[in-house]
């Protein structure tokens, strides 16, 4: 099973030159394979008078990780295969890598062509910010209204995310959380909260790792 891994925060765009042949790496956070499959085809029509648009990307499945590349006419394990040997080695996922190459006129052969799209998609991802995603928890918090703020404080002080918050007969309180956490809140809270306390799990997804100060 797949407990953690890491990701980008945001998507950027980087570029590198290399012998007059122009690399512009994408790198993209994605969902799912339609989703990737969907972004290289914008980048495609958006570079249409582009050499190559080579890519690579990695995405959490279930308990798989499925792994795509395509060097889209460069020289066979030139350009797809090493962008997603670094995805692998740096465990990233989730993650579409699009590396746009118009050519400048000078020949680069095998050698030179793997390192220009690596070079790019290093630069993507230099330049990016990488989040630690790990197996958590978004549960929901019922309590009385009494006990709102208490709770609003354990929370906030064990870093814990609130999602959304309803204020019916009762206050209903989504959060995300570890599942180190989740043990915690559940030997924790008897001790903070008097009143009446329900806690259910609403299911099972990767959250953000906290970083704690």
């Amino acid at each position: 099973m797949i407990e953690k891994f890491k990701t980008i925060k945001y998507d950027n765009c980087e570029e590198i030159v290399e012998k007059k042949s122009r690399f512009i790496a994408n790198l993209i956070y994605v969902e799912n394979e339609e989703h990737a499959q969907n972004e290289i085809k914008e980048i495609k029509k958006k570079h249409y008078d582009a050499k190559h648009n080579c890519y690579a990307y990695r995405i959490i499945e279930g308990d798989n990780i499925l792994r795509r590349s395509s060097d889209d006419g460069e020289p066979s394990g030139t350009a797809g295969a090493p962008m997603l040997n670094i995805l692998e080695k740096n465990d990233i996922a989730n993650v579409l890598v699009v590396v746009t190459r118009y050519f400048g006129g000078i020949l680069l052969g095998t050698g030179g062509l793997v390192k220009a799209y690596s070079e790019a998609t290093l630069k993507s991802i230099d330049n990016n910010e990488l989040v630690e995603k790990e197996l958590g928890y978004e549960i929901q918090i019922s309590s009385s209204y009494a006990d709102m703020k208490k709770i609003e404080y354990f929370l906030k002080t064990n870093n814990i995310t609130i999602l959304k918050k309803e204020f019916l007969d009762k206050v209903n309180i989504l959060v995300e959380l570890s599942i180190e956490d989740y043990k915690k809140i559940t030997q924790e809270f008897p001790k903070n909260v008097i009143r009446n306390l329900e806690i259910n799990i609403e299911k099972k997804r990767f959250i953000s790792k906290k970083v704690r100060e």
